[in-house]
């Protein structure tokens, strides 16, 4: 028999107290204070009557469910053991208070659990990013288990099971990571040293590629390929967005190139008018693209003709240059150039004096093409234990929601260890 999650907890409840000392201090939970699976950084402090409007007020032992969307849905709920008695944190955070005989932690795991997050993510209201999970619904979300010791039961099973699977989760997230560094460390050797250790070698010149083989050249990139630069047709203009039919890279386009050597499909397309009216150019199969501002950096090679917007560079390569050979350059070794083009958080446009100034180590063509094959054989085999150890994660992460569903709603007999 089951009733209503309101029976044993108080949601958004007041908390008097918190101005008792306006001095005091108190713990600050901003939303991204509030992480995944249970852990939050409670480190932060605010003093009291600072923080005492505008913010979700709570006590030591309460439960915090973020109520808007997509953190909501990441089931980023805890049950807080703070150092000082109250504190402060986002709105955007619901307030779950056990009633007496009621484990604060069995709380937090049934917020956890498939049924929970399944329907409130069904009943969030609003609109886009802005949609929120509903006081009512977590009121009158059903417990079918209220007793205090068999709680105490779930939740200290939950609490080692979940930390096994933790512990496994944060291996192989360390494990990915390190291949990751792997990944990159092998491609910009690959890029900057050859395939073979060569019999001697020379100061490039530049800081990102340190020695070069000596029998390599150094060259200004616009010696062996053509700069383009693509632009965006007035918007005002209705009929230059009317009959596209060519592909256009465009920032929605980003995120693609993150994760692909070359492009043939774009988000947006462009049309035979707008790029006679623009300064926009219907560019060759084999353009190596370089987004200069945005996500500064990111690369790839056009698979059939195309344009692009004003926000990339374009490379068409001579006979001199594997467009391949400057996608593995772009994407491996000039990598930390393009990192001195931020400033902290912001990022600044790579400007076309920048552009034509940049400078690239240049092997013999043949040689050029071993490179590309030796860094595309090696990166498939880091790739394969990438994917592997992702797709432990997602298995993990799957048995571990199942695991607190099965524990909260009974299917997990555990009334012999509440005895």
């Amino acid at each position: 028999m089951s009733t209503p999650l309101s029976r044993i907890v108080e949601v958004n409840p007041s908390v008097p107290e918190f101005l008792d000392n306006p001095d005091a201090e108190v713990t600050f939970m901003p939303l991204e204070t509030v992480w995944p699976d249970g852990r939050a950084d409670t480190s932060r402090r605010a003093v009291a009557s600072v923080v005492a409007a505008g913010y979700t007020q709570f006590r030591d032992g309460d439960v915090l469910l973020p109520k808007i969307t997509p953190t909501f849905e990441a089931g980023r709920v805890l049950a807080v053991s703070l150092e000082t008695p109250v504190g402060a944190g986002t709105t955007e955070l619901h307030v779950l208070r056990p009633k007496a005989g009621v484990d604060a932690r069995f709380v937090a795991y049934l917020c956890r659990s498939q049924e929970f997050l399944q329907e409130g993510a069904a009943r969030l209201q609003g609109v886009g990013n802005l949609r929120r999970v509903p006081k009512d619904f977590i009121e009158k979300f059903p417990v079918t288990i209220t007793n205090f010791d068999e709680q105490k039961a779930i939740a200290d099973y939950l609490d080692r099971e979940t930390a096994q699977i933790d512990t496994l989760i944060t291996e192989q997230r360390r494990l990915v990571g390190m291949l990751r560094e792997r990944r990159f460390a092998v491609r910009t050797w690959l890029a900057t040293s050859g395939v073979g250790a060569a019999a001697e070698t020379r100061a490039s010149g530049l800081f990102w590629a340190g020695d070069v083989p000596a029998h390599w050249k150094v060259v200004p990139l616009t010696s062996v390929a053509s700069l383009e630069s693509g632009h965006t047709p007035s918007r005002s203009r209705t009929e230059l967005w009317e009959n596209c039919y060519i592909p256009w890279i465009s920032l929605n386009d980003v995120g693609y190139l993150s994760a692909h050597e070359y492009i043939s499909e774009t988000t947006n397309l462009i049309s035979d008018a707008g790029i006679a009216a623009s300064s926009a150019r219907l560019l060759p199969a084999g353009t190596v693209v370089l987004s200069r501002d945005a996500t500064v950096g990111r690369s790839g090679i056009m698979a059939v003709p195309m344009a692009t917007s004003q926000h990339f560079a374009d490379w068409v390569c001579t006979p001199d240059l594997e467009p391949r050979y400057l996608w593995l350059l772009f994407t491996s070794a000039m990598q930390p150039y393009f990192d001195s083009f931020t400033n902290g958080s912001t990022l600044r446009t790579i400007g076309m004096g920048h552009l034509k100034a940049f400078r690239v180590p240049l092997p013999p063509v043949e040689e050029q093409r071993e490179i590309v094959e030796a860094a595309a054989r090696q990166t498939s085999r880091i790739d394969t234990l990438i994917a592997e150890s992702e797709r432990l994660i997602e298995l993990s992460l799957e048995r571990r929601s199942a695991l607190i569903t099965s524990a909260v709603t009974g299917q997990i007999d555990l009334r012999g260890e509440a005895a």
